[in-house]
């Protein structure tokens, strides 16, 4: 649990890595909403660690879309590849620990050993290289192999026992309820990634305690993240926030809402004639 604050802390923390549509703004929106239903303040970050895909432009286009939706937040903005020395100097206390390792395995190396998925659906990782000799992790490091660095999930199990976390919901307000964490069902996830010294779950935990996060507002799907998270917040003695999983916004399909499929955003809806009262209505606010 976090410790006592005076004042509630929430967060939207969108990537860069294209224009925001309708899911995205109910996500703005519910965070701003549940802010002003706690008496707290509402921040921006941008999660732009995937310097391929992340761009400038559209950190300004998200900036100008929640402007357009009539939100503002406290400046300066936290970006997260302004961060990259926090988040190594994070995954160095775990190396210390002895519970991150390098990986060699490629995708298809992985595809072709998993005997199941992750709760995202994905090959879940067979523990190849955990167990490979000092010696030839040096090798292959020096050798300049493509690496990623995994965390021992079960070692580190082994010393946090099992873990819970708090959750309220569907609103904000309702009674708060102990859940129990299940990051074994992850298995050994990828902490550092080739060229990028962070991962998604590792940047997320160090900055939700960086900027005194007491609610964390996220969609259901991002529910089953929440065990690692959890776990990372253990072994770095980072505070854990209280979780609020809120509904999905889906297509006509009944599939969630998706920059990668091309679904609508809100630039394009604007440009249609939609306004802020459109879209407010449309999404239930």
């Amino acid at each position: 649990m976090s410790s006592p604050s005076s004042k509630p802390i929430l967060r939207f923390a969108p990537s860069p890595n294209g224009r925001l549509h309708l899911g995205h703004a109910y996500s703005a929106l519910y965070t701003w909403q549940a802010a002003a239903l706690l008496g707290g303040t509402a921040l921006l970050r941008m999660e732009d660690t995937d310097p391929d895909r992340c761009k400038p432009e559209f950190a300004q286009a998200i900036i100008d879309d929640l402007h357009w939706l009539g939100l503002d937040w406290p400046e300066p903005v936290m970006v997260q590849s302004e961060r990259f020395p926090v988040y190594a100097e994070a995954a160095n206390r775990l190396r210390d620990a002895d519970l991150l390792y390098p990986c060699f395995c490629s995708r298809s190396d992985i595809a072709a050993k998993a005997e199941g998925t992750d709760p995202d659906g994905a090959p879940l990782y067979p523990g190849t290289c955990r167990h490979l000799h000092r010696g030839e992790q040096i090798e292959r490091l020096q050798r300049g192999d493509p690496v990623q660095f995994r965390l021992d999930t079960e070692k580190a199990l082994a010393r946090t026992g099992m873990l819970t976390f708090t959750i309220v919901g569907p609103l904000v307000s309702d009674r708060p309820q102990v859940r129990y964490a299940r990051p074994e069902r992850w298995g050994d996830v990828v902490l550092q990634r080739k060229g990028t010294p962070t991962s998604y779950h590792l940047s997320v935990v160090v900055d939700d305690a960086a900027q005194a996060i007491t609610h964390v507002t996220r969609g259901r799907d991002m529910e089953a993240a929440t065990d690692l998270h959890v776990l990372l917040q253990f072994l770095l003695g980072l505070p854990s926030p209280i979780y609020n999983f809120h509904r999905l916004i889906l297509d006509a399909e009944g599939k969630k809402l998706s920059k990668s499929k091309g679904s609508p955003n809100l630039a394009s809806l604007r440009d249609a004639g939609w306004t802020q009262q459109d879209v407010r209505r449309e999404l239930g606010f």
